[in-house]
């Protein structure tokens, strides 16, 4: 159930983490260190070089599922970038080695038939995500950031709204086959791997939430407003 409340910059970050400890990872791609004592978000914020405003908007935004129409274009699009850029390496970087390690410690000696095939449908899956991370950093990345500049731009985000992939479909695939038809002598094991599958599907969703609702409207504003100024100019 999402929460009705939205934080500000003068509640804790422990307050944060007590009222949704999900939202951990989260911290953690904005780059803040553990060793909050009993800091208010803005002041962590501050320490750590922070947009505060747009900390405080993802937060609240995950938090409630709601979005603060009013505010959204005082949002940094540069800062949304960043944390979706560090959002890639987290996956990448951390969280998709991780869940394969554990895969593969998971797999029982008696299924040595199909293992493979079961590694085989991960990396795959591994590769769409690259595939759908690379052309964010090489397609909508530098378009956002020639936009900022006032450069022009040939791409439009709505080619990128256009073509944006479900990228959490066979990850989705291979927990039903994993929960419906994979037996094994280490329970616990493979039940900590289905545990890290779900919170991977759930945290790409609340990452193509991000970028739907968030850098989409925002980009596509500043998009029209440049528009608008061009022809003005004509």
């Amino acid at each position: 159930m999402k929460l009705v409340r939205q934080f500000t910059g003068k509640d804790s970050v422990i307050d944060l983490v007590k009222e949704d400890y999900n939202i951990l990872p989260i911290l953690s791609r904005f780059g803040i260190p553990l060793g909050f004592q009993s800091k208010y978000i803005d002041e962590v914020c501050r320490e750590n070089d922070i947009d505060t405003d747009v900390f405080l908007f993802i937060i609240n935004f995950i938090m409630t599922g709601k979005i603060d129409s009013e505010r959204l274009e005082k949002v940094s699009p540069a800062a949304i970038v960043d944390f979706l850029h560090n959002s890639h390496n987290y996956f990448l970087g951390y969280k998709f080695p991780h869940i394969r390690q554990n895969l593969l410690n998971a797999l029982d000696e008696c299924h040595n038939d199909i293992n493979p095939a079961i590694i085989s449908f991960f990396d795959s899956y591994l590769e769409e995500v690259k595939r759908h991370f690379k052309y964010e950093e090489t397609k909508v990345f530098p378009h956002i950031k020639a936009l900022m500049a006032g450069e022009k731009s040939n791409y439009s985000i709505h080619t990128f709204q256009r073509h944006h992939d479900e990228v959490g479909e066979k990850l989705s695939e291979l927990k039903n086959i994993m929960l419906r038809f994979y037996t094994t002598s280490m329970p616990n094991r493979m039940y900590d791997v289905l545990v890290d599958i779900y919170n991977a599907e759930e945290d790409l969703d609340t990452h193509k939430d991000i970028e739907n609702h968030i850098l989409i409207p925002l980009v596509t504003m500043i998009e029209l407003q440049q528009q608008h100024n061009r022809d003005e100019a004509r």
